[in-house]
């Protein structure tokens, strides 16, 4: 910090007593004996003296507004000059005054009172005080009253004038304040100013509400601001102290080594000016850290003001001197590559990275003079000591410094360097090495005075640092040797150095801003340039430099011309793409793309060297400028490291095969220069390469390719037909490509290349031009005519398609075609010219009728295919359906139906399907006969007399006396039979029924009539009336029902029951014997029975126990006629239809493995219904 002096006045015999600045900082306001002068304070002259007072004028005050202007003197008189001068009197000698910063109220000071005044007032409100007021000041924003009193008492007071807060100085009366001053606040003295200002506009436009919540807004601000609220007080006891508003205090008591007289805060708040017995002018910081002096005088400093929004500084002094004084902040800072540590508030260091823009701050609490960063090294000297601190870690990035080492001593110096192990000092032509524990452990004295210093690194405790002289040498020393190196002698002065990363250049600049290179090895002047006031080499570029002068940054690479940009600042680092540039006093990093420099070592088919240089920094469109040059150039690492930066596959493809092309031993470059060109679109170029090199047929895939098929007819010519039909087809494939679909399908058409166009004419449907060209193939060309017929038949054309395959012959895709479009008598048709095909039409045709719910059709279906199984699996899935959906007829029939099926398997499977066809016939009959008892149970009515289903359900029973079929409920038959037998008379059965039905699991709807019948049966005589069944062979009378089954129990002849009734018919089945045939049987049978005895008889009556009259018989299978013999003589023919029979196979006594086929064979059948 250095202080400057502007202007100073001198008033003959006066004392100083206050100065005041006009708000706008134009003019200044002095109070000197009984005047009140006003100088200009740009040159200190006066512009007009203001009379009218008639005793010394102590204090003077500007209003914020600059126009109303107040001094007061000592009888005790305010003096108010506005456009007219007021008046106001007090009782005592007022001491000081004060106007509100915000309202514009006057407070005015006396030995035993202060007083409140504001414009809109006719008096002035006055309050007692306990001592004399010396000092006072308002607040910022205008609401609180600080007083100073003799008694060592500051009191805070509200714009009523009430006191809020007393603050006790330590030393009492004995300690007077003389002096507070509170801290600026620009945020909220701002908004108070406007807000009351505006007030009633605000008022007037706004609601209740928003007016309510913009003044709390007001007080929020204004409370978060409190803490900037400090008062600096100062005492007689040589004391200076800060309080908040609140009264506590703010660090401890600095101790002056004088009285002060005055203090005053800079209008940012950031430094203090304090003067007062030691006759001069004192910097300190906002904390109470002097700085520095800025002006001795020769009298007491009485008074001291800073010029608002600036750094001059005015005293007014005992002795009538008045001194302006200029400061100026020089920059304390230092730079090591991204870097960056500069001094802030004068006691403080922050140390930025200028890449990740991070910042840390290290407090020192005193004076920084000094700073010298290097590596993981930074340096500080203060006072009366340097501070040594590192890093701790050495992580690039890391920014937390702590202590290593303290060396206590006081030192001057001019500059100040730091190594790893050594600090150096610069003082004048002498150079200093010290360690860290402060020994001096070298010593340099140069010839001339030391302009500039610099470490250009090394090892640790062996650095190198360059140093020019104000003689124009250029030394370099380095740290461990006694003895400079000198590296150059110039005629001129140095003013800044710089060395290259690899040392061998160094660039100066000499004091007429001419910057200079040479070769360090042979001291030859490389280059010169003008207007340069700083130079610096790039870190990571041996041949780039850039240097600053006028307003404009300069990048140069080698000994290609200056690019040249604007630039505000001082340049003073370059790392990469960044230059480190100071402007004023803040350091930032600009980022610089180096595309210049670059281009112009392209211009020169420098590739390696221009990409060293885009390394640094360039956009995406200089890479692929680089890129593509190199690529040009046949320089295939460098343009392959510049498409890797970009991300560019393609033209990576195209290296990678020109690589692997010359590892194969391709060596021809124009060649590659042609692949090169094809890709970078410059295609007739790279067609004349591909003639040149022999290869025109890369030039016609290219042109083909890239779809410019006039160009390639030109380069083929129409000598070469096969070429024309290939360029005819790739012209179709463009055509196909641009979805102009018919005109592809005729170039192919044209180019033989049917396939395609009858791909592209199915797609899209255009079913004439598809059997345009079926019908013009040949019939040899199958692949096109079946691709024809595939087509007709996606698009449901079928009878193109049946056409096409006529055509091709192909009979097996003609039954297919029908199948797949169900068209069946055309299948049938061709099935019936070629039989081998029945399986294939008759399959999937039983396979569609099931699938259409016609499954009796689909099992004739498989039946006529030959898919026996099928046709089973079919029946045997309708029959369970049938059951689990209780429809028993649909079940007896589909038994039945099975059983014929079984009955036509048997020729093969002879023994399992006979044992089918019994089980199946079996449960024919057992369904058919369930469903009258199952319509009985569920419906109100029934079709059948009691008689029929009283033998149905008997019936029924006798069959169930092992398994019990699905669906048959015995619950039913049982209820059904009990019910019946009531009716008849058949007591006995009925209530065996009902017992029966007393074990089974009784559903809920039958139970309260069992039970009921159960009651009602007991009330029945215990026997059956006029019911009986009566065995025709053996006459024996058998039960009801009977647990063998369904059989005499005597004969275990199986009865044969009526159809319609159910009843037992008189009918007794017998065998012919071997030898005898239809013919003669039936003859036998017209015969009359002759009259014989009954040993000798050769047809004997199978019912022993007959007796005359009653009729035995038998039937006999001639054809379609069923004989009916009877024992009485007669016989009756009773022709009767297959379907109105049900033929059964039942057991035979003494036969039982008798089948049907072997009683057919015989004429005898057995008869189940009449």
């Amino acid at each position: 910090m250095r202080a400057v002096l502007a202007w100073k006045e001198t008033i003959r015999e006066q004392c100083v007593y206050d100065i005041a600045f006009k708000p706008d900082g134009s003019q200044l306001i002095i109070a000197a004996g009984l005047r009140v002068l006003v100088y200009d304070t740009a040159d200190g002259a006066i512009i007009q003296p203001l009379k009218g007072h008639k005793d010394i004028v102590y204090c003077v005050a500007y209003a914020k507004d600059g126009i109303q202007l107040i001094s007061l003197h000592f009888v005790v008189s305010v003096m108010i000059i506005l456009l007219i001068t007021l008046y106001f009197c007090s009782v005592q000698a007022s001491t000081c005054v004060a106007y509100n910063p915000v309202t514009h109220q006057l407070a005015s000071c006396s030995s035993g009172d202060f007083g409140l005044w504001s414009p809109e007032q006719k008096s002035v409100n006055k309050h007692k005080v306990s001592s004399k007021i010396t000092c006072c000041g308002w607040t910022n924003d205008g609401q609180y009253l600080a007083l100073g009193m003799m008694n060592g008492v500051v009191s805070i007071r509200n714009k009523n004038g009430e006191e809020k807060v007393r603050i006790e100085r330590p030393g009492g009366s004995s300690s007077p304040i003389w002096s507070i001053a509170w801290n600026p606040s620009k945020l909220v003295g701002k908004l108070t100013g406007i807000f009351c200002n505006n007030l009633s506009n605000v008022m007037s436009h706004t609601s209740t509400y928003t007016f309510a919540l913009l003044i709390h807004v007001v007080k929020i601000i204004i409370m978060m601001d409190e803490h900037n609220d400090i008062l600096a007080v100062s005492d007689w006891g040589q004391k200076l102290s800060f309080y908040q508003l609140s009264g506590k205090q703010i660090g401890k008591d600095r101790t002056l080594t004088y009285d002060p007289c005055c203090v005053s805060y800079f209008s940012k708040g950031e430094y203090i000016v304090m003067g007062g017995s030691d006759k001069q002018a004192s910097l300190y910081t906002k904390d109470g850290v002097r700085l520095g002096t800025i002006g001795e005088q020769n009298a007491w400093v009485w008074t001291c003001r800073v010029k608002p929004d600036s750094n001059f500084v005015v005293l007014g002094c005992q002795d009538g001197t008045i001194a302006c004084y200029q400061l100026i902040f020089s920059t304390v800072h230092g730079l090591y590559k991204d870097r960056y540590a500069y001094r802030d508030s004068m006691t403080d260091v922050i140390v930025q990275h200028l890449i990740t823009e991070q910042k840390v701050r290290i407090k020192c609490r005193e004076l920084v003079k000094k700073i010298a960063i290097y590596r993981n090294r930074l340096a500080i000297q203060l006072p009366e000591k340097i501070l040594i601190y590192e890093l701790y870690s050495d992580d690039s990035s890391d920014m937390h410094y702590r202590i290593k080492e303290k060396i206590c001593r006081k030192f001057e110096c001019n500059l100040l360097v730091v190594c790893s192990q050594h600090i150096i000092l610069c003082q004048e032509k002498r150079l200093q090495c010290l360690s860290f524990t402060s020994v001096r452990e070298k010593e340099w004295v140069m010839e001339s005075l030391i302009r500039y210093i610099k470490v250009i690194g090394g090892p640790p405790g062996r650095e190198g640092l360059l140093v020019g002289l104000k003689n124009g040498a250029i030394l370099k020393i380095f740290v461990d040797n006694p003895f400079p190196i000198t590296l150059l002698k110039l005629s001129t002065s140095v003013r800044c150095l710089d060395m290259s990363a690899s040392r061998n250049k160094l660039a100066v600049v000499d004091e007429h801003n001419t910057l200079l290179v040479y070769d360090i090895n042979s001291k030859e002047l490389l280059f010169q340039e003008p207007n340069a006031n700083s130079v610096a080499w790039n870190t990571q570029c041996e041949d780039m430099l850039c240097f600053s002068g006028n307003g404009y940054l300069n990048i140069k690479a080698s000994n290609f011309p200056v690019h040249q940009q604007k630039m505000q600042g001082f340049m003073v680092g370059y790392n990469g793409s960044k230059i480190f540039c100071l402007h004023v006093y803040s350091m930032s990093a600009v980022e610089v793309p180096q595309s210049a420099p670059m281009y112009q070592y392209l211009e020169r088919k420098m590739f390696k060297e221009a990409y060293q240089i885009a390394c640094l920094g360039v956009t995406d469109s200089d890479w692929r400028d680089l890129a593509t040059e190199a690529l040009e150039g046949l320089d295939f690492d460098t343009a392959k490291k510049a498409f890797i930066r970009i991300r560019d596959l393609r033209y990576l493809e195209l290296i990678n095969s020109i690589e692997e092309r010359k590892k194969r031993g391709e060596n021809d470059n124009e060649l590659f220069l042609a692949d090169v060109y094809a890709y970078q679109g410059k295609f007739h170029e790279a067609a004349k390469l591909y003639k040149r090199t022999g290869h025109e047929s890369r030039a016609l895939s290219m042109y083909t390719d890239l779809r410019m098929f006039e160009y390639a007819k030109e380069f083929v010519g129409a000598t070469d037909p096969k070429s024309s039909r290939v360029l005819m087809t790739k012209q179709a494939d463009w055509a196909k490509s641009s979805n102009e679909p018919r005109a592809a399908a005729e170039m192919y058409l044209s180019a033989g290349e049917h396939l395609k166009a009858i791909d592209i004419i199915g797609e899209h449907g255009w079913a004439d031009l598809l059997i345009d060209i079926a019908r013009k193939l040949d019939k040899a060309e199958r692949e096109p005519l079946a691709k024809c017929a595939l087509y007709f038949k996606k698009l449901k054309h079928h009878g193109y398609a049946s056409e096409t395959y006529s055509k091709m012959g192909d009979l097996q895709a003609l039954v297919q075609l029908h199948v797949e479009t169900r068209h069946w008598e055309e299948a049938f048709s061709l099935v019936e010219k070629h039989p081998h095909f029945k399986n294939d039409v008759f399959v999937p045709y039983a396979q569609w009728l099931a699938e259409n719910d016609h499954f009796e059709e689909a099992q004739k279906a498989f039946h006529k295919a030959g898919r026996q199984n099928e046709a089973v699996k079919v029946l045997e899935q309708l029959t369970h359906n049938a059951v689990v959906e209780n429809r028993f007829n649909d079940a007896g029939y589909y038994y039945w139906m099975l059983s014929m099926q079984c009955l036509d398997i048997a020729r093969e499977q002879r023994d399992e399907m006979l044992k089918k066809f019994e089980r199946f016939q079996h449960l024919a009959e057992l369904y058919h006969v369930y469903r009258s008892i199952q319509r009985y149970t569920d419906e109100p009515f029934s079709s059948h007399m009691p008689e029929t289903l009283f033998n149905i359900c008997r019936f029924l029973l006798n069959n169930l006396t092992k398994d019990i079929p699905p669906g048959i409920s015995k619950v039913n038959t049982l209820y059904a039979l009990a019910k019946q037998s009531q009716k008849l008379g058949a007591y006995k059965l009925a209530r065996y029924s009902y017992e029966k039905l007393q074990e089974l699991h009784i559903p809920s709807r039958f139970q309260e009539s069992i039970e009921l019948g159960s009651l009602t049966i007991r009330s029945k005589p215990f026997h059956d009336n006029e019911v009986c069944m009566m065995c025709y062979r053996c006459s024996t009378t058998n039960p009801l029902l009977n647990n063998q089954g369904s059989v005499c129990i005597n004969c275990r002849q199986p009865f044969i029951y009526s159809a319609s009734s159910y009843e037992v018919l008189p009918l007794v089945q017998f065998y012919l014997e071997e030898g005898i045939s239809d013919e003669e049987a039936v003859s036998l049978i017209d015969l009359e029975v002759p009259h014989m005895d009954q040993g000798d008889a050769r047809w004997q009556d199978m019912d022993n126990g007959a007796g005359q009259g009653e009729r035995t018989g038998f039937i006999i299978e001639l054809g379609c006629v069923y004989v009916c013999v009877q024992t009485a003589g007669r016989v009756e023919l009773c022709p009767c239809q297959g379907e109105s029979l049900s033929p059964a196979l039942y057991e035979q006594e003494g036969r039982p493995d008798q089948t049907l086929a072997e009683t057919a064979q015989m004429g005898i059948l057995p008869l189940s219904a009449a």
